[in-house]
């Protein structure tokens, strides 16, 4: 146990290998010819003077100016003084606090480990505790944070220094309680709220981090919690248990030396994934024995344990190699950001203009008055006594209206089950413009439904399944009938027939050997739940006496296999029993298969295919069996002329297609292949290029049997939905981690691409020159939707970011496939700094916590995959189709109804201000103040409360007629109800209602003159305005 085993981070390796595998895709097959094309990096020169914006004639003839690049013209913008007035000091000061916090926040290099087994004190690196912490404050940074996020904004900063200046005699004006009220019932409403949700976040942590592990020690077991778990100690982990920290698997309970783990907490995919342990440790007769001689056995990802999955199969031993921060989970999600909503923003402009006019007035309040005396201190008793124009009440008003959106979201009978778990951005809802949206389990369902075979001159769909359960039961009958026929001998005619020239075959045997090879060719495993009263030991040991239908369930790393292997079963034949070196397949007749699986060739993204090598226990033959994306295996397969069609016509009804193909192998073929295989795989350098070398040697003139279709089951009302958000004027970005051709075909089945639109896959680039030509190519391209990987996009990203937003933003659609959490945390930042525009992020797994938090508005679906997207978002739904209610109706109403509260409050303030300001004209510019003190508060509080309620109530437009018209969102978008135009008709209704006050004799002018006077000429110009210029919804709602 004490044996020092090195092992070296997983990510460094896995980096290595992307690295070599990308140079090797990049320099041989198909592309062979690229290097040449592409050998830019050496002339990065010619690149600079060749500009990526150049026009079509330019690009033909080579011909260009620099300065027609969008870089250019920035760089060419402002300089100097100019620069730093327009916001370069801004820019100055938030560059000095990054560097700041990146230095008082440095990351640690990962590199090259030594992990003692058993032995965590021998480590001689310090690693961190592996503690689970989502609060954003500590007992100390508490208070100061609170107030920071509060003091920040202009509005709070202000009545604070308003506030403080009354206790300065000479500045007095009324009693303190006037100001230090309102800012005290404020920040404590905001105080005890942020304490709440802190209190809720420690809760949560510590019932993850006091969570008990058994951990073996040279004293035996013994509990530890999930936070004291360190480097190098060895962890038994349950089945159903969560996996505490990144671990190498080294034992397990299951005889076959696998598992599964649930990973739905992290990715949301609800398949189980299979894990190996290693081989070495899991042959140890108990784990405590040294080994004698001392094993070397390199490690692949297939061995690794990661945090914050689920232990689905069996009871597991690991030896943990990174906790706390630098788990692979934690490492991908960012820190959250306190989320502030543009319209609090604009209304911070709007005070900042109040200021100034606060000032003005002041200011000629003294000047009338001769700047006799100590002027400057009637200048700031002016300011104070003037100070209502900016309301303290405008963020009390504000947050009560908040709070009540909010409670009408979640009591909205139409879209049950949604939480509004950020209360103070509700308003964001109705102001997006582009919407970020995961793929599975958010658009999809993950459920995977078979739905057609085509065999090259025949296809099967949905209604004609019972024919192909015909064909094979027709051709097991038979085989079986021969077979006992020819008892005494069967080899020699299985050597006859092998040698007999090819002969067309039938549909019958053409169909059974495409459902074999469907069958055979997966990495699926059948699970059996356990039985009342049986021990774990004894579970496994029956599995294989036990192939109850019921009693069955089938796992896979990819739920498209499971599809697959359902469907085989549903015509007859039935998948009951694997482990890592054999298979067994039951017959319609009940006849048990036996396969000896003698290689398996995973998926990869680089090879978009996997195979399998099995040889029949019955007749000994060995068939290489293949499937893959029909872009991998056309020039695999011998010649046809109907695949390319076919594979159209599937991917145009949204069907997710895979070529299945096999190749007879005899027994000196493989003996032959085999021994390359073993070599390459012993390889120290370029291991996986010299393996996939030996594999590609096989991978020829394979005979094509047939093209499947599955089905990803869309979730409900997906369609409607993107089609009522694209008329609303919201742009879809689809960011998922699945394949190319998955993600593509999801993006026409759910109708994020139309029909009729052109799709532009953008093809894989490693250079700055590859991605130069590429986004040339993708220029020409007029409203099309782009396909971009992951890898491709960080290319274009570190060279080209500006050119690539800029053409990205005008697609009506884009997809990114292969993206990691922190790639779709970065997409959603460079929309935001490019556009400026309000983004939305929707997922529902743990792998969209970074983009979600990134988001201006962050939704979560919480469902069958788990909470934690749901947790970590700022809104949580139960369906992508509510997203529709909540933007169109609830997005609507807040922003509309807290433009209108916000001007209301402003104008509240402006009356009394204005009232103040011709009392002291009057009194030859006395600064003494008009109303007393509680009277000021009861005005801002009580008195006026009611109008307020009816604003928060308001409805312009029926929730009926949104949800009918999206159109009316693109209003919204362009924030036409709160701007300065809005502000200043509120202004001026403010000084004309005051006037029309003051100026009155008696009590019953004053009543008939404000009743007339005020009311009857806004009533004539509304009026008049809705007849000359009417509102878009006007004609909806006649």
């Amino acid at each position: 146990m004490a044996d020092q085993i090195p092992l070296y981070p997983v990510r460094g390796a896995a980096a290595v290998a992307s690295r070599k595998r990308a140079a090797y895709y990049s320099a041989a097959g198909p592309g062979a010819e690229r290097p040449g094309r592409f050998q830019l990096e050496d002339e990065s020169a010619h690149l600079d003077e060749m500009p990526l914006m150049m026009s079509e004639e330019g690009f033909e003839n080579d011909e260009s100016d620099y300065h027609t690049l969008p870089r250019a013209r920035i760089l060419q913008r402002k300089r100097g003084l100019e620069w730093f007035v327009c916001g370069g000091w801004k820019f100055l000061c938030t560059s000095c606090c990054d560097w700041l916090i990146n230095i008082c926040q440095r990351k640690r290099e990962l590199k090259a480990r030594t992990v003692w087994l058993g032995y965590p004190e021998k480590c001689e690196e310090k690693h961190p505790r592996n503690s689970i912490k989502n609060q954003k404050y500590n007992v100390f940074t508490f208070i100061p944070g609170v107030l920071y996020e509060q003091f920040k904004f202009f509005l709070n900063l202000y009545f604070l220094i308003v506030s403080c200046s009354q206790f300065v005699p000479a500045l007095k004006i009324g009693y303190l309680y006037t100001y230090w009220a309102p800012l005290g019932f404020v920040l404590a409403v905001t105080i005890v709220r942020e304490a709440v949700d802190e209190f809720r976040r420690f809760q949560r942590d510590k019932e993850v981090n006091s969570q008990l592990y058994s951990k073996l020690t040279v004293r035996g077991k013994v509990q530890v919690k999930s936070s004291d778990i360190q480097v190098g100690d060895l962890i038994i982990v349950e089945k159903n248990q969560r996996i505490p920290s990144d671990m190498v698997f080294l034992r397990t309970s299951e005889k076959a030396g696998s598992c599964f783990i649930r990973t739905d907490q992290l990715d949301g995919e609800t398949d189980w994934k299979l894990k190996v342990a290693v081989s070495c440790t899991q042959r140890l007769p108990a784990l405590g024995e040294d080994s004698d001689p001392p094993v070397h056995e390199s490690l692949s990802i297939e061995n690794t344990l990661w945090a914050s999955t689920i232990v689905a199969s069996g009871t597991v031993i690991g030896v943990v190699i990174y906790t706390g921060k630098e788990t692979r989970s934690v490492m991908n999600t960012s820190n959250p950001k306190n989320k502030v909503g543009l319209l609090d923003l604009e209304l911070n402009q709007l005070t900042k203009a109040l200021f100034l006019a606060l000032v003005a007035l002041s200011l000629v309040m003294v000047t009338l008055q001769g700047f006799v005396g100590p002027w400057y201190r009637n200048l700031f008793r002016f300011l104070l006594l003037f100070s209502y124009i900016i309301p303290i009440s405008l963020r009390v008003n504000l947050d009560m209206g908040k709070a009540a959106y909010g409670w009408m979201i979640m009591r909205d009978e139409n879209i049950p089950g949604t939480v509004v778990r950020t209360s103070t951005i509700p308003e964001e809802l109705g102001r997006l413009v582009y919407l970020l949206t995961d793929k599975t389990g958010t658009l999809t369902q993950n459920e995977m439904i078979f739905k057609r075979l085509h065999l090259g001159t025949v296809s099967y769909g949905t209604d004609t399944m019972d024919e192909i359960q015909s064909h094979v039961m027709n051709s097991y009958s038979q085989m079986y009938s021969q077979a006992s026929g020819n008892n005494a001998n069967s080899t020699p005619p299985r050597k006859a027939q092998s040698s007999a020239p090819k002969v067309r075959k039938s549909v019958s045997s053409r169909v059974h050997e495409a459902v074999k090879a469907i069958a055979l060719c997966h990495n699926v495993t059948p699970v059996y739940e356990a039985r009342a009263g049986v021990t774990g030991e004894t579970e496994y040991a029956e599995v294989d006496q036990d192939f109850s239908d019921e009693n069955r369930t089938y796992q896979a790393s990819s739920p498209d296999e499971v599809a697959l292997v359902q469907w085989t079963e549903s015509v007859g034949l039935t998948l009951v029993n694997r482990d890592l070196t054999s298979m067994q397949l039951r017959t319609p007749g009940g006849q048990i298969l036996t396969y000896c699986i003698l290689q398996m060739f995973p998926f990869t993204s680089e090879s978009k295919r996997m195979g399998v090598i099995v040889r029949d226990e019955a007749t000994a033959e060995i068939t290489f069996y293949m499937k893959g994306a029909d872009v991998a295996m056309s020039t695999i397969v011998q010649y046809n002329d109907w695949l390319e069609e076919e594979c159209g016509n599937m991917a145009r009804e949204g069907l997710r297609t895979l070529v299945v193909a096999k190749r007879a192998l005899t027994e000196e073929q493989y003996q032959d292949f085999e021994s390359r295989y073993s070599q390459a795989k012993l390889s120290v350098h370029d291991r996986m290029l010299k393996v996939a070398a030996v594999v590609e040697s096989l991978e020829r003139e394979m005979e094509l049997l047939c093209l499947t279709g599955v089905e990803d089951q869309l979730q409900a009302d997906v369609r409607p939905t993107l089609e009522m958000l694209r008329n609303a004027g919201i742009k879809i970005w689809m960011l998922t981690g699945d394949k190319l051709e998955t993600a593509t075909c999801i993006a026409k089945s759910s109708h994020l691409v139309s029909r009729t639109q052109d799709i532009h896959t953008f093809r894989p680039v490693t250079s700055r020159g590859e991605a130069h030509l590429e986004l040339n190519a993708f220029r020409r391209k007029h409203d099309c939707a782009l396909v971009i990987s992951g890898d491709s996009l960080e290319v274009c990203l570190r060279y080209y970011e500006h050119e690539l937003a800029e053409l990205a933003c005008q697609c009506p659609a884009v997809v990114c496939c292969r993206c990691s959490p922190t790639q779709k945390a970065r997409i959603v930042k460079l929309l935001q700094q490019r556009t400026g525009k309000r983004t939305c992020a929707i997922g529902d797994g743990g792998n969209d916590v970074s983009m979600i938090q990134a988001a201006d508005c962050g939704i979560g679906i919480e469902g069958k995959e788990g909470k934690q997207a749901s947790l970590a978002a700022d809104f949580s739904i139960t369906q992508f189709k509510h997203i529709g209610r909540l933007l169109m109706v609830h997005g609507r109403s807040s922003y509309k109804r807290s433009a209108a509260l916000g001007q209301f409050v402003m104008h509240r303030g402006l009356i009394i201000s204005t009232m103040q300001a011709v009392f002291s004209s009057v009194f030859y510019f006395a600064s003494v103040p008009l109303y007393q003190g509680f009277l000021m508060v009861g005005y801002a509080t009580i008195y006026t409360m009611f109008p307020v309620f009816s604003l928060v109530l308001d409805q312009d437009v029926k929730p009926e007629m949104a949800m009918l018209y999206p159109e009316l969102y693109k209003d919204l978008t362009k924030g036409r109800s709160l701007s300065f135009k809005t502000f200043l008709v509120w202004v001026l209704i403010s000084i004309y209602q005051d006037v029309a006050f003051i100026t009155t004799v008696t009590f019953l002018w004053k009543v008939s003159a404000i009743t007339v006077v005020s009311c009857l000429p806004l009533y004539v110009l509304k009026y008049l305005k809705r007849k000359l210029s009417p509102p878009s919804y006007s004609k909806l709602t006649s």
